[in-house]
């Protein structure tokens, strides 16, 4: 009775509909579970049309809600933003998940690749908040998540552009988390580490096979949690604070990284963990 009661007031806050951007497996379709079992109808958003479209199939099956799919590319934010406002729904939660991640050595990454991450993870996030947050304001209530990483409290080698843009989300959230908070609405920031998502697995099974290759190992980050888990603590947060750091391991590498060694050591430390990605 209770949890249905809580739905029940978590629906009024953030529903009909809440938008994941990046929601079609791995992170994104967490959240879009852990929304759905609380009784939000979904738009979701992803390039990948095949799997987003199986993932809705299943949690309209599974819940009985409501959900809208879109197949786009964030990096194209006008035809996006055309999407969403041909579909004439309230959206009162955004969850950016999405996001482009070039890994290597900044010389050998191609402007190319540099200007589709300053797009999906930068550009996208921004617009869409101001997009969304509009009707927010003016419905007083709602709700934004934006998906940082531990990788952004610090220059990261071989992420360097990725963990730029991801300190950028992390102070958006904590700006817009006190400006929009006297219109009712509820603004976090999710600085995760490493997700156990199909994405990250293939990433660390060929970091394994390089290492095997040069005579060394590799494993994956320690503190990996996995996707339901991220979702779970993240919306639990939403409303209580500015900035969620998933994770007991994750906790305490934020606190070490930003608190107790120089900014110098923590670059050091962080090129020792990416520096098998490739």
């Amino acid at each position: 009775m209770k949890n249905k009661i809580k739905n029940i007031n978590f629906k009024e806050k953030y529903g009909p509909y809440a938008l994941v951007a990046g929601g079609s497996d791995g992170l994104g379709a967490a959240y879009a579970e852990a929304l759905a079992c609380r009784g939000l109808n979904l738009v979701l958003i992803a390039r990948r049309k095949d799997q987003m479209e199986a993932t809705a199939v299943r949690l309209k099956e599974k819940y009985n809600i409501d959900v809208k799919t879109i197949a786009a590319d964030l990096a194209e934010f006008e035809k996006t933003k055309d999407l969403i406002t041909k579909l004439k729904v309230q959206i009162g939660l955004l969850v950016y998940n999405a996001a482009y991640a070039p890994i290597g050595l900044f010389e050998n990454i191609s402007e190319e690749q540099l200007s589709m991450a300053s797009a999906v993870n930068v550009r996208a996030p921004l617009l869409l908040a101001k997009l969304l947050s509009a009707p927010m304001i003016l419905n007083k209530r709602g709700g934004i998540i934006l998906m940082s990483s531990l990788a952004g409290a610090q220059g990261s080698p071989k992420l360097a552009a990725y963990a730029a843009t991801k300190a950028f989300n992390a102070v958006l959230a904590e700006g817009l988390w006190k400006e929009l908070k006297p219109h009712g609405i509820n603004v976090i920031g999710c600085c995760a580490g490493a997700i156990l998502t199909p994405g990250y697995q293939a990433a660390v099974a060929s970091a394994e096979r390089t290492a095997e290759s040069e005579g060394s190992t590799k494993k994956a980050a320690p503190g990996a949690l996995q996707a339901s888990d991220v979702a779970e603590i993240t919306i639990k947060a939403l409303g209580k604070r500015p900035v969620v750091i998933p994770g007991v391991v994750n906790k305490i590498a934020r606190f070490v990284l930003t608190r107790l060694v120089s900014r110098k050591a923590a670059i050091n430390i962080m090129s020792k963990n990416t520096g098998g990605l490739s």
